[in-house]
């Protein structure tokens, strides 16, 4: 039977699970433009043209931003209130009447680019707006002078992790469940708003938001005095891409990520998690 803590979980599963790139729309190359066909984009090389005469605006969290982003831009993250939102926008609209805003987030298969495009539009009432759909990583690659890396430009790209790299810290999430125990560290970097009073591990892991850097660099510590692989787990499975390059940057030696975040959790036959 269901606890009434799981099915509040359900249903908030539920709602990510219909904001999420479905696996056809990760198969092709801008499935955001078929889902937002009214919503205007510019390209990676029209962007670089212009450069120095638009206003570009990062869509992700704040912790995205430090990470890896586009060296001019401001951070106003789409999560923000939006009375917040509105203003910061039509601030910058007053201050530049004429110029171009664009908004991007992580690639082709984030839709915050296109979000953003249209709540500015719709909500803070602006125009001549655009989502650079490419995405921050595109971006980097292609004018590694004009992007930022934890602080530094241009970018290394030799610095910038492969996806091969972050798929040796994935597991299934059965079995980063199972080899979860007391001989690991668990953390959790769900903000607060994101864990709704649901917790994988029921309480014991350690909670750690993204935001709390000081939090998290006492944990890789902690992980390296122990001599314990840190085991880590988000909402859905995509800020821990941003996280691995703050745990190598501070050399954390044995880490390893749950697949699917939290939401995955949702998807293990209760059998399965009941069977030692």
């Amino acid at each position: 039977m269901f606890t009434h803590t799981r099915l509040i979980g359900l249903l908030v599963a539920l709602l990510m699970v219909l904001a999420m790139p479905t696996q056809a729309d990760e198969e092709t190359p801008f499935p955001g433009r078929a889902k937002y066909p009214n919503t205007p984009y510019i390209t990676t090389e029209q962007l670089f043209d212009e450069y120095e005469q638009i206003i570009i605006i990062d869509s992700r969290s704040s912790f995205e931003y430090q990470t890896l982003k586009i060296s001019s831009a401001l951070n106003i993250p789409l999560s923000s209130q939006t009375a917040d939102y509105v203003i910061r926008l039509q601030q910058l609209r007053n201050k530049h009447p004429y110029k171009k805003i664009v908004f991007y987030c992580n690639g082709h298969s984030c839709y915050k680019s296109y979000k953003a495009t249209l709540k500015a539009k719709m909500i803070a009432k602006l125009d001549n707006i655009f989502a650079y759909d490419a995405g921050v990583f595109d971006w980097a690659r292609a004018h590694p002078e004009k992007a930022t890396l934890l602080g530094q430009s241009p970018v290394n790209l030799n610095d910038l992790i492969s996806s091969e790299n972050l798929k040796k810290h994935i597991l299934p999430s059965l079995k980063f469940i199972k080899q979860a125990t007391d001989k690991t560290i668990i953390v959790d970097v769900r903000s607060r708003d994101q864990r709704e009073g649901f917790y994988v591990f029921s309480g014991f892991e350690k909670k750690i938001p993204l935001s709390d850097k000081e939090g998290l660099k006492k944990i890789i510590r902690l992980a390296k005095k122990q001599n314990k692989a840190l085991y880590i787990y988000d909402a859905v499975g995509k800020q821990v891409r941003w996280l691995q390059y703050f745990l190598e940057k501070h050399n954390a030696k044995d880490y390893y990520f749950m697949k699917g975040g939290a939401l995955a959790y949702y998807d293990i036959p209760m059998n399965d998690l009941l069977d030692n």
